[in-house]
């Protein structure tokens, strides 16, 4: 069929013209597309009912259509709030593995020490009855360090654990020695003999070190998993800059524009707008991954040597050991402290004549390892560890991962199979360009999004720099080493336990390195033993006649 209908004669320097006329096209409807608009709550005003000339057009292709200005401001505004929520959606996951699993750990945590410190209490009101009562005060302060310490307060827990088995030294001295009375300045001196007599025998060296590492990988992993967390919700919030905008726009509503609400963009081509949108969150990935590599390791501690469980459900027994120890060794620690210390002045004859009432219960259940505390957690530790370590092996990459993730969803592409009925920013069409890497410096020539390779979004360096020191001290933990720790509430403060880093310098890789302290299975077997013999021990004669200096001491 011929496209003219008819023709116009006109003169022209005496000849006759024909000119073709074109015939009127009739102009496409935009039913559907003012039904799509309507639907996402727009104003039907703002549409026209057939196509019009697109020369207005700042983003979309300037051909016919359905599109005016206020309609492509308004789904520009559209296209960054969908962007916005489609990357809060995708990450979720991430968020919400931390968010759960930090308040279940904490839980855990701050309930294990209470339990704990109830145990010891109750095993020893009963054991040592209104002896330990008048001097309780000692072992309150230790649990009280210790939860200062686990909250990010400024505790050294070497020196802690020092003072404490001083402070309980003194307190023993002089219930063993009623007969004496002793100054201040002299159990002073009495204190500064704890190393070199070892009145305890072994279980302050052995504690201190299971105590301290422990704590360490507690505290650190803890604080790992709110590091997670706030990286997390920090950097799902995008803000995308004009370029990503336009770019958004481009591909998910210049279609409607055109008149083709139901074709959906080519995959590649969501691909190259997401990687150019989210280049640098891409750039998070390496040190994302650096830090929860450490998570893993610092679980792994958790699991074994390092299981703060297993050195907190017995410690009142080793306390109890401790006790014993000194009291078996009395004699000699006395004699060895009068000669480096003086000979102490005697104490008044009231004092020292104080008799012991004659029921006393020296009887306490023994301690049994297959007891655990029952938590707001509702479950022990290493079913929490096995847990975070599938949630944090499921999130490695996951911030390079977002432009896949985001574009394989079915509601947002036409799917990597049909590559030819697809948008591709111009028409319905194949998209030919190539697939840009991950990265910032990568896309340099991003066809589809206007990116300034020359300057990093300031708040991911940011967070960048967050993982980085996070991951140092995860290091550190899985050592058994503590260094400066700043709470992130910028609050309080840690300052070192264990062998640390000079000067705040510390190694970039780990030294794995294995601990002077027994492997965990062992020292539960050594724990299993110890209260075995205690329960027999604290009924034998040399208890009795301690516990009867003790009672003299405190009537």
């Amino acid at each position: 069929m011929p496209s003219w209908i008819g023709a116009v004669i006109l003169p022209l320097s005496g000849l006759l013209l024909s000119l073709p006329v074109r015939a009127e096209v009739k102009a496409r409807s935009c039913g559907e597309v003012r039904q799509a608009y309507g639907a996402k709550g727009f104003s039907l005003a703002d549409i026209p009912y057939q196509e019009i000339a697109g020369e207005h057009l700042r983003i979309c292709p300037q051909e016919y259509t359905c599109c005016t200005t206020e309609m492509e401001d308004k789904l520009s505004q559209q296209s960054k709030l969908e962007f916005e929520n489609l990357v809060e959606e995708t990450s979720h996951f991430v968020r919400t593995t931390f968010v759960s699993r930090h308040k279940k750990f904490d839980e855990f945590f701050r309930e294990l020490l209470e339990n704990a410190e109830k145990s010891l209490n109750d095993m020893f009101v009963r054991t040592y009855g209104m002896l330990y009562m008048q001097n309780s005060e000692v072992f309150q302060d230790l649990f009280t360090e210790l939860k200062r310490y686990y909250t990010g307060g400024n505790v050294n827990l070497e020196e802690m654990l020092n003072d404490f088995w001083a402070r309980l030294l003194e307190r023993m001295f002089q219930l063993i020695n009623p007969q004496y009375h002793f100054s201040e300045d002299y159990l002073e001196c009495v204190s500064k003999y704890t190393d070199q007599l070892k009145p305890f025998g072994d279980v302050p060296r052995k504690l201190k070190i299971q105590v301290t590492r422990a704590f360490i990988a507690a505290r650190t992993f803890v604080q790992g998993l709110t590091v997670g967390r706030e990286v997390a919700n920090r950097v799902s919030k995008v803000s995308p800059t004009p370029g990503c905008i336009r770019a958004l726009m481009k591909m998910l509503y210049c279609p409607y524009c055109r008149g083709l609400v139901t074709v959906r963009p080519c995959n590649n081509y969501c691909l190259n707008v997401m990687k150019g949108c989210l280049a640098n969150q891409a750039d998070l990935d390496t040190e994302w991954n650096l830090f929860i590599d450490a998570m893993l390791l610092v679980a792994e501690r958790l699991e074994g040597p390092f299981n703060i469980e297993s050195v907190m459900d017995p410690i009142d027994v080793k306390i109890s050991e401790a006790i014993m120890n000194m009291q078996e060794n009395s004699m000699q620690v006395s004699a060895k402290v009068f000669q480096g210390c003086g000979q102490p002045k005697p104490a008044p004859a009231l004092r020292s004549a104080r008799s012991a009432p004659e029921n006393f219960n020296t009887r306490f259940r023994p301690y049994n390892p297959e007891e655990r505390p029952t938590t707001a957690a509702g479950t022990s530790l290493d079913r929490l560890v096995t847990d975070i370590k599938e949630k944090l092996k499921l999130s490695k990459k996951v911030w390079s991962a977002l432009p896949y993730t985001i574009c394989k969803d079915e509601s947002m592409t036409a799917g990597a199979s049909n590559e030819e009925e697809c948008w591709n920013g111009h028409s319905k069409a194949r998209y030919l360009p190539e697939i840009m890497n991950d990265g910032l410096t990568n896309q340099i020539n991003n066809p589809e999004v206007d990116v300034d390779i020359t300057r990093p979004d300031t708040f991911i360096r940011q967070q960048i720099m967050a993982l980085r020191v996070m991951t140092n001290k995860l290091k550190n933990a899985y050592n058994g080493n503590d260094v400066n720790f700043q709470d992130t509430s910028d609050e309080s403060s840690g300052s070192g336990s264990g062998s640390g880093c000079m000067d705040d310098v510390c190694p970039t890789e780990f030294e794995f390195v294995t601990t002077e302290a027994p492997a965990v299975d062992p020292d539960r077997r050594e724990v299993d033993s110890s209260a075995a013999q205690l329960g027999h021990s604290l009924l034998s004669g040399s208890l009795v006649c301690m516990v009867l200096a003790l009672q003299r001491l405190c009537r």
